[in-house]
């Protein structure tokens, strides 16, 4: 999952993987992890997908099929339930704080 990220992943092919059944994998997945198999996966892909929206230029779109959506609007929807703000508002924010913090170290630098 984490090195696929993108992949077809289902309840089925995590099992398969794993070697145990759908049942026996949801319990322990979701008794180690603290969320069930596909609901991790989820919150994994959006967690990627921030990352690349904070630190490339990449498009929506390639984002998406990066991470394994199959639309960037399908993307922005989780993203927006997941972080509460747009892919496109969290990457000016996270643009933002880039720059301010950036400022502040040459701010420093001149003082010193």
């Amino acid at each position: 999952m984490h090195s696929a990220p993108a992949a077809p992943w289902t309840n089925d092919r995590l099992a398969a993987e794993a070697g145990v059944s759908r049942a026996t994998l949801a319990r322990r997945f979701t008794a180690h992890v603290g969320r069930p198999p596909t609901a991790y996966l989820t919150w994994w892909r959006l967690i990627l997908a921030a990352g690349q929206l904070r630190d490339t230029a990449g498009t929506l779109a390639t984002i998406a099929t990066r991470v394994g959506y199959g639309s960037p609007y399908a993307l922005s929807h989780a993203f927006e339930r997941e972080f509460g703000t747009t892919p496109g508002r969290y990457r000016t924010l996270a643009a933002e704080r880039s720059a301010s913090a950036g400022a502040g170290s040459r701010a420093t630098a001149s003082v010193s």
